[in-house]
């Protein structure tokens, strides 16, 4: 029987930026989102509180000194590059790596110790104990022979202190591992969401032992076929292979955010949808994809107050052929503009690009291409970006001077210690 780990950061946000700052450890942290908005990482001392995911910012603020809570801005270049370094590590135990997210990926543990639970467990203990040493972030390991029991022994080691952070579960007493199926609720199964819970309780399928209990048969016809794997997956049946690597095959690209402060003018906007169609150029370059649709759109708040004017515009633009070029995406993003009001409080913005299709697939009026784009002005402008830094170059509206003071507020944000070399870390 195949094994494989999933191996998950704890805490993830919260661990990369404690490498950095150990006096950290032990206290209440959190992350925040996009514009110090809500929770979207918090320390085990920051749960313990009731400081869960989701929680608006501005409700504990004025409590954040009473809980000796420190909440940071989210760091996404620190955190990308940190995931790129735990990766790194993991891929040195095997060479069937596959990841998942940002924070956790499978492995596939070597055939000549699949059959020695104390074998498994001494490599997950390896990858624990190597990943503290090299990279400095605590992980949990989960070892089964799928990957929907892998994550559900990640989970195990996770809240059983016992297990001290690895969890075999062919290790485990049967006896025992049917007491837990039974005690937990199928929500904390991989995939199941509240939805489909409020969707299998009707069906009098309430707990992880229920789910794997069921005739697949049965749940495939009330469900569909993903639920019906998850459930042979409980079973010990491995139905679920490794994903292919995913940026080669996105349906579709969004690139939106919340302003910081409300944008009011149509000059304002045109700025934001022209830095976000040379974002959303950078990240196909990156994919190798051209895209062939174009949706701009744009919103005030959910909740404007009492009298204020809503408005949610969008516009459709479909591209003169598949591309990529920041010139062609910005005036395609541009289609939105008659449709916005100078005085409307937007409080969003966003491109989303779909009809997606890998680059270098010539269509017949390839020749009658613009010769910027045959310049390749979107990758151009990402190597520039690289060596001298995302605000020193821009396109057209996305290149004006002084910058937007409407992009993403991070009032908290920690120095980007391993991609900037004016915020390295000193040590002494």
């Amino acid at each position: 029987m195949s094994m494989i780990a999933h191996v998950d950061v704890n805490s993830a946000y919260v661990s990369f930026e404690r490498v950095f700052r150990p006096d950290l450890e032990g206290k209440p942290v959190v992350v925040l989102s996009n514009n110090d908005g809500m929770i979207v990482s918090s320390s085990r001392e920051a749960k313990a509180l009731g400081l869960d995911l989701g929680r608006p910012w501005f409700e504990l603020r004025p409590q954040a000194d009473r809980l000796n809570l420190t909440a940071l801005s989210s760091n996404y270049e620190l955190y990308g590059d940190m995931s790129r370094r735990v990766m790194e590590v993991l891929a040195r135990f095997t060479p069937d790596l596959e990841i998942y997210s940002i924070d956790e990926a499978f492995l596939r543990i070597p055939k000549r110790i699949q059959d020695d639970p104390d074998q498994m467990t001494a490599l997950g203990r390896e990858m624990k104990d190597t990943l503290r040493r090299y990279v400095g972030v605590p992980v949990c390991v989960g070892i089964a022979p799928t990957r929907t029991l892998a994550k559900l022994a990640n989970r195990t080691a996770k809240k059983i202190p016992v297990f001290d952070g690895v969890c075999v579960w062919p290790a485990t007493r049967q006896d025992w591992r049917d007491s837990l199926m039974a005690r937990l609720p199928v929500s904390e199964v991989w995939g199941i969401a509240s939805r489909l819970e409020r969707r299998l309780a009707a069906l009098g399928i309430t707990s992880i032992a229920d789910l794997a209990a069921a005739d697949p048969v049965f749940i495939r016809k009330n469900f569909n076929v993903v639920v019906m794997r998850t459930a042979l997956e409980l079973r010990g049946v491995a139905c679920i292979e490794a994903e292919e690597d995913r940026t080669g095959r996105k349906e579709q690209l969004i690139v939106s955010r919340s302003f910081s402060k409300k944008i009011t003018t149509v000059t304002e906007m045109r700025q934001a949808l022209a830095v976000y169609a040379q974002q959303a150029a950078t990240r196909l370059v990156k994919h190798n994809q051209v895209a062939k649709l174009l949706t701009a759109f744009a919103g005030t708040a959910a909740y404007a107050g009492e009298g204020a004017k809503r408005s949610f515009p969008s516009s459709t633009a479909r591209l003169p052929s598949p591309t990529a070029d920041p010139v062609e995406l910005t005036k395609a993003a541009y289609s939105l503009l008659p449709q916005l009001e100078d005085g409307v409080r937007y409080a969003r913005a966003g491109i989303m690009l779909t009809d997606l299709r890998p680059a270098g697939v010539h269509s017949p009026l390839e020749m009658f291409r613009h010769a910027h784009e045959e310049a390749n002005v979107a990758e151009l402008i990402d190597r520039v970006q690289k060596r001298a830094g995302r605000d020193l170059l821009g396109l057209g509206w996305a290149g004006l001077r002084p910058g937007p003071d409407w992009s993403m507020k991070r009032e908290m944000l920690t120095p980007r210690a391993t991609t900037h070399w004016d915020e390295l870390v000193l040590v002494s």
